[in-house]
């Protein structure tokens, strides 16, 4: 049986997001976000379906907890994310003040570690690789099929 309040189970929790988005013929990126070991929030990739480029997995998931929690900061929540977050969403994580991000699979392109790794608020942990051939799996089957 698996532990409910490991990386992997939020991630696997992500993943499912993501698999929401595949079957919309979206971006197949997920995320969830965990706080005090409940998942208060989840988001998949709706840029195609709300025809707007911000409408990214993390962004539907720090709207969706910042409603829960009542307020804009989410200094006691874990976001998990398929796919390392992209420089808005890694500007947006700063601004909720989170307390950690975990993702699965680097984004060797369009990822916020290419640029600076200080987008992150200075006190937000930052953790990469978990589930990582899962997760990198999704992306790259998905862009196959596009091409």
């Amino acid at each position: 049986m698996m532990n409910l309040n490991t990386d992997e189970y939020y991630m696997r929790e992500a993943l499912k997001e993501a698999q929401k988005a595949l079957l919309d013929d979206e971006v197949p990126i997920g995320a969830v976000i965990v706080c005090r070991n409940k998942i208060i929030a989840r988001g998949h990739n709706l840029t195609e379906r709300l025809v707007d480029v911000t409408a990214h997995a993390e962004m539907q998931a720090f709207t969706a907890a910042s409603n829960y929690i009542g307020g804009k900061y989410l200094e006691e929540c874990t976001l998990y994310v398929t796919i390392e977050p992209c420089v808005m969403c890694a500007g947006a994580s700063f601004w909720t003040h989170i307390s950690k991000i975990v993702y699965g699979a680097r984004d060797e392109k369009r990822g916020f570690l290419l640029i600076n790794k200080g987008i992150l608020h200075p006190r937000t942990v930052l953790v990469g690789g978990v589930l990582e051939t899962e997760c990198a799996t999704l992306m790259k089957d998905f862009f196959k099929k596009k091409r």
